[in-house]
């Protein structure tokens, strides 16, 4: 009796360093999926985030559930007392006719001199918000989001020149974005209460 008690002993404790196992491979896999950045993306270095506060535009952007049905988007962003970025997100909704707005908190996920920041519209869920492309005078700007479902061109205008439009588009596909899916965004209204035009 006293061997299957210790056979029992044995078959539990392997039992116990195989669900360890499992559950620590599974939560490796669930974080490495959980990456903020495409693969192929680098977020820009010598980031000055003073340089980028203030208004931008949406110019394009792959369409997600959040920002259905809007256009005249725009992004407007300040800094909080801890270096935080304070996000207001908004746009008008064509179909119900009314304007909308988000308010979210951006912050850099490591060194504030590299764009690549988390933000956040939910409380403690964060997304990737990484500026893979921008102009040296800061008025246009590529984002990628923490995977290929997400993309934005801003600009500090509503209108992107030809040139900078040609470029993102190549810096994207390069990075693997099906860039076919991209929304152009109608900006045809300046009564946008929310926007804090500088």
């Amino acid at each position: 009796m006293c061997f299957l008690s210790n056979l029992n002993i044995v078959i539990m404790k392997t039992k116990n360093k195989i669900l360890v196992i499992v559950v620590s491979v599974g939560l490796v896999v669930f974080f490495n999926s959980c990456a903020s950045i495409p693969k192929k993306a680098k977020a820009i270095k010598n980031f000055d985030v003073n340089k980028y506060l203030g208004t931008w535009y949406e110019i394009a952007r792959f369409d997600f559930r959040f920002e259905k049905d809007l256009d005249n988007t725009s992004a407007n962003y300040t800094l909080d007392k801890r270096g935080n970025v304070i996000v207001l997100n908004s746009g008008y909704n064509y179909k119900r006719e009314e304007w909308k707005k988000a308010d979210g908190l951006a912050k850099f996920r490591g060194d504030k001199n590299i764009a690549e920041l988390k933000v956040s519209f939910f409380g403690p869920f964060y997304a990737g918000y990484n500026v893979v492309a921008l102009d040296e005078n800061y008025q246009y700007a590529l984002i990628a989001g923490r995977n290929l479902d997400y993309l934005w061109i801003l600009s500090r205008t509503k209108f992107l020149p030809e040139n900078i439009k040609t470029d993102y588009l190549r810096i994207a596909e390069e990075m693997g974005y099906d860039i076919s899916k991209l929304i152009w965004v109608k900006h045809d209204k300046d009564n946008n209460p929310y926007l804090n035009v500088q």
